[in-house]
């Protein structure tokens, strides 16, 4: 049987799914992420896949997303937040303890080819999947096929300079190291952050959405800046690549209104006299992942 399971190795949650050949789950399973011991996620990845193994058979396969890349140099892990992973060598020690072959890419594309192949971006050929949540991620498929490049880097918006950078922006140092990435704008924390910045009061993002809608100024304000933003870095995407389509995910894509709103804004940067790019909300919403990391292996 053609069977496939992915498992989305999250910050805080670990998720397992098994599907058919039609894509169809079969299986299904969330737990706490070990997300402080290296061992421990070890074993409990191999525990998910001894036991699916048993019950669907010794031809499954296992493809994982997870935060950060593989070095395609080294074969180490690094760029992860969960900062146990980095500098290890995931793939050969999943590899050598369950005596298989394992399949391994950034979450950001396993969104990305999830939506791509079955949501959102079914039916189109150039498809740009960006993730706005704890941080800015995406991921680029083309053809159906994931494009990663030579450093395994392709897609990673995030850590680029916002475009059109305004003095009022501010320059947020962000993790990486370098200053005013559209990460630190656009991200769950970086609006927070800024708003903090600008008004002086502590409020989370859902707060400041939820002040936005009950007519707050101050929110209304910084809701404004940061559809502009979100405008501005993607018009960069589009004038680079030209997508057929924008699929949004992370726990900022369900904020509604950013889809008018950007939309709106868009033809104030892309370089071209008309805007159609379509900007979509993801249809597998926080389980796009795992459905990408089992389709690693189509």
């Amino acid at each position: 049987m053609n069977w496939r399971m992915g498992i989305d190795l999250g910050g805080t949650k670990t998720e397992v799914l098994v599907v058919d050949a039609a894509r169809q789950p079969l299986y299904r399973e969330r737990f706490p992420t070990p997300s402080h011991d290296y061992a421990a996620i070890l074993a409990a990845i191999c525990g998910e896949f001894g036991r699916a193994r048993a019950r669907f058979g010794a031809d499954l396969t296992l493809g994982i997303g997870i935060p950060g890349a593989l070095s395609p140099r080294s074969g180490l892990l690094r760029n992860s937040n969960t900062q146990c992973l980095n500098g290890r060598p995931l793939r050969r020690d999943l590899e050598q303890l369950l005596h298989c072959e394992v399949r391994i890419e950034n979450d950001a594309n396993c969104f990305a080819l999830s939506e791509a192949l079955g949501g959102a971006g079914c039916g189109y050929r150039v498809v740009f999947g960006v993730i706005i949540g704890t941080g800015t991620g995406g991921g680029l498929v083309v053809d159906g096929k994931l494009l990663n490049g030579p450093h395994s880097i392709s897609g990673e918006w995030g850590h680029n300079p916002l475009p059109w950078w305004r003095e009022d922006d501010g320059a947020i140092t962000c993790y990486c190291g370098k200053q005013a990435c559209i990460e630190t704008f656009l991200s769950g924390p970086g609006l927070a952050h800024n708003y903090q910045a600008r008004f002086g009061e502590p409020r989370d993002s859902v707060a400041i959405v939820a002040g936005a809608a009950r007519g707050e100024k101050s929110c209304i304000d910084m809701m404004e800046r940061y559809y502009d933003q979100l405008a501005r870095s993607l018009a960069q995407l589009i004038n680079i690549i030209d997508p057929d389509a924008i699929v949004f995910g992370g726990g900022m894509s369900n904020i509604d209104s950013i889809y008018p709103e950007v939309a709106a804004r868009l033809g104030d940067y892309v370089f071209s006299d008309f805007i159609e790019t379509p900007l979509l909300k993801a249809v597998h919403g926080d389980s796009s992942g795992v459905y990408g990391a089992a389709l690693l292996w189509d």
